[in-house]
């Protein structure tokens, strides 16, 4: 009877095994399944795009018409890292300087106040108003701080009290670039506000309390123990902000209408824009993208291999 039982038993065992794989089948495809549609919205305007565009930066097309796409090899490459052109400078550099200006400001910015409202009461309010700039448009954003900018405006009124004659924020070319950063990194404080004051919820009071036992004061806590331990989350406000900062132009758009004055704003997103829809030339504006995307990643890459080598981590 023993035996009987414990062959029987013996036999389910057996068997459990040789039923796994087929329900295992069954929920891979039932997955598959319910991530279809996202993974169909992926391929369509995501991976097919980026094909296109690859193939693009390699021909000739005026747009619209697919039967006028010609082979033009590495030409438009050639054409846009000319240094007798515009786009190696002032181009990319005034969007390496407008994307790294933009996020030191805006990191600085945001550890600061993150850090001020983590040691202020009603919490919530501040964070809803820092990241108030964030829900707003960027047309909004723009045109306000346009006016600000006028001879007449608020910050030249402020400084013609102070003595200060009236600057040409956007009107003149070694103040345009450095105005129109200081509205996107203004503007890009909210968000990162948000992701840094989540982090410092994470840091536990323990180890605040066992400074303060041994005599620190809060200079010494915030660069001892929040500054390290917060910068898993400061690594990916770094990252969004560089990406970010890279691929903006519709702030200048706003701000200064074509980039100028004599270029002094015009950066490589505005101007594969313009190459694309104003003047037709899909193939060097595709370059052009070809040319940001591997900065981009470059720098990603570069963050991401710093962060490793201190052992830190993105999540």
């Amino acid at each position: 009877m023993t035996t009987a039982v414990s062959r029987v038993g013996a036999d389910d065992t057996m068997a459990a095994p040789a039923s796994r794989p087929g329900r295992l089948h069954r929920e891979g495809r039932a997955a598959y399944l319910f991530l279809s549609p996202a993974l169909l919205f992926f391929c369509v305007f995501l991976i097919l795009p980026f094909i296109f565009a690859i193939i693009l930066a390699f021909s000739d097309w005026g747009g619209f018409d697919l039967g006028t796409l010609k082979w033009a090899g590495f030409k438009n490459f050639g054409d846009v890292l000319n240094f007798d052109g515009t786009f190696v400078k002032p181009i990319l550099v005034n969007t390496l300087l407008f994307a790294f200006g933009s996020v030191f400001l805006a990191t600085f910015g945001s550890v600061l106040v993150a850090y001020c409202i983590d040691r202020l009461s009603f919490q919530g309010f501040w964070r809803v108003l820092y990241f108030l700039p964030v829900v707003a448009t960027v047309v909004a954003i723009g045109n306000v701080w346009k006016m600000m900018y006028q001879p007449a405006g608020l910050i030249n009124g402020v400084l013609n009290k102070l003595g200060v004659n009236s600057i040409g924020f956007l009107s003149d070319a070694s103040y345009a670039l450095p105005s129109v950063t200081v509205v996107q990194a203004w503007a890009s404080i909210g968000g990162a506000v948000l992701i840094l004051t989540a982090g410092l919820k994470a840091i536990p009071e323990m180890y605040y309390e066992a400074a303060e036992v041994d005599g620190a004061n809060s200079w010494h806590m915030f660069w001892s123990i929040t500054l390290p331990l917060l910068r898993p989350a400061l690594l990916f406000v770094l990252i969004t902000q560089f990406i970010g900062g890279l691929q903006s132009f519709a702030l200048i758009i706003v701000m200064t209408g074509d980039g100028g004055p004599v270029n002094a704003t015009n950066v490589a997103a505005f101007e594969m824009y313009q190459r694309a829809f104003k003047y037709g030339a899909w193939g060097t504006a595709s370059a052009m993208a070809m040319v940001l995307f591997v900065i981009i990643l470059a720098i990603t890459l570069l963050q991401l291999w710093i962060a490793r080598r201190r052992g830190e981590e993105t999540s």
